[in-house]
């Protein structure tokens, strides 16, 4: 029985990942046994992690052929010590432009390869990047000159 709710959320995890199109490009990619590069791996796993089980996501994973279970368990552990959000559009590009495998299968969509849209993710996600913004808007005004100093 535990076995087979377990493979519902898997199934209901892959299709509301599915709603993405660069999701679904990396999971048919993965499906289909191809090396989807250092940053497909880890766009995947920034993502997955909030649809997938621990172990669907290392199954997932090792489809790629340049991935074995070290490497996957590893990234999966760094994903979430460093609670990694998902990545936004330009972070997605700037990796894409990092390796040869195309993380964004539509590029000149501007809406393509943005998770946010297309997914709901757990409200300690948004909570997250609001807190990480508010600490760099909060960092980048006491590293300004005040205003009317020499």
């Amino acid at each position: 029985m535990a076995r087979a709710r377990k493979q519902t959320r898997s199934s209901s995890g892959r299709e509301a990942l599915r709603k993405n199109g660069m999701m679904a490009h990396l999971l048919d990619s993965l499906d289909a046994g191809q090396d989807i590069g250092h940053f497909g791996r880890l766009v995947f796993a920034m993502v997955a992690r909030y649809f997938l089980d621990e172990e669907e996501l290392r199954d997932t994973l090792l489809q790629d052929p340049a991935f074995d279970e070290r490497q996957a368990l590893a990234l999966i552990e760094q994903v979430k010590a460093r609670d990694y959000s998902p990545p936004r559009r330009e972070k997605v590009l700037q990796f894409q432009a990092q390796q040869e495998f195309p993380l964004c299968p539509n590029m000149d969509d501007p809406d393509a390869c943005n998770v946010y849209k297309d997914l709901q993710f757990p409200e300690s996600v948004y909570e997250h990047i609001t807190d990480y913004r508010e600490q760099k808007a909060h960092t980048h005004d006491e590293d300004s000159p005040a205003a009317g100093s020499p």
